[in-house]
């Protein structure tokens, strides 16, 4: 793959918490961990959690003092780590959710709820990719299941969780997972990149819409980062990563408990004055 092949499929990401009175361990550590406590006594819902970016902030949610309900499409991921944050000490269920499907969607929420009598925060990382290359060459129906996920899927999320915080704990936190590959042109991911744009805009219509009501709408784009998605282009076009390092000033790839750091940041008091924003976690690849 060419460089300039490698730098357009930069974006397309795989597509998660305890009580305020537990102490978790670090997951798969054995030793206990401090608990900084960003999340402490709020309850958070992560979409995409079963694997990738979802699964390393479900994790790290947890850690920080969160109670959390894990949502996605592949029971047994997000039962895997389920369990792995029940025994570093944390506090989470699962439910399985399919961002396409707008009951599945409503139901998911409500059984955050149901479960921890609230909603403070939410982490739409739930995501599809698409066949990479020119749009052209792109099927309608491909097309249209990016949109669905990509677009329609965090537009269903929102509008649920907006609901639930109101309801509930009247206030919150909600983050979305955009992509550096919606801040410039993405030849080799066209509809992906769109719908991800597309989604920066819906987060800062957000923003305004319920900035009045003290619920926080903001974005991260992350750059390169080592998830399962990303391996299996490498595997598949050897020296992908390699590029895409090259063109990262830092010089390397994300691990997705980095970028699960920003949203954890967003989604806590500690940014309360920011709404509205895509911040970038990009190694410094878009500067």
């Amino acid at each position: 793959m060419s460089g300039a092949g490698a730098r357009r499929l930069i974006g397309m990401n795989d597509i998660p918490t305890v009580s305020a009175d537990s102490v978790p361990a670090a997951s798969g550590s054995g030793t206990a961990t401090p608990v900084s406590g960003l999340l402490v006594g709020k309850v958070a819902f992560v979409t995409g959690a079963g694997r990738g970016i979802g699964a390393a902030s479900a994790r790290l949610f947890a850690r920080e003092g969160a109670r959390v309900l894990l949502a996605a499409r592949t029971e047994h991921q997000l039962k895997a780590v389920t369990e792995e944050i029940r025994a570093a000490g944390g506090t989470a269920d699962h439910v399985v959710c399919d961002l396409a499907d707008p009951a599945s969607v409503q139901a998911a929420v409500d059984r955050c709820v149901e479960l921890y009598g609230r909603l403070d925060v939410a982490f739409n990382n739930g995501a599809t990719g698409q066949p990479p290359g020119p749009m052209d060459q792109l099927s309608e129906a491909d097309f249209d299941h990016v949109c669905a996920v990509n677009l329609k899927g965090p537009w269903l999320a929102m509008t649920a969780e907006i609901t639930a915080i109101r309801a509930t704990a009247r206030r919150g936190a909600i983050v979305n997972t955009s992509s550096v590959g919606s801040l410039m042109g993405n030849p080799e991911l066209p509809a992906y990149g769109a719908a991800k744009r597309a989604l920066n805009s819906l987060t800062a219509s957000a923003a305004v819409t319920y900035g009045p009501e003290d619920i926080r709408v903001n974005a991260i784009a992350p750059g390169t980062t080592l998830t399962e998605m990303l391996r299996e282009w490498d595997e598949k076009s050897p020296g992908t990563i390699e590029q895409l390092n090259a063109q990262t000033p830092l010089g390397r790839p994300a691990d997705p408990e980095e970028i699960a750091q920003a949203a954890a940041w967003l989604l806590s008091d500690r940014s309360s004055y920011v709404t509205g924003t895509v911040l970038r976690v990009d190694g410094g690849m878009r500067a």
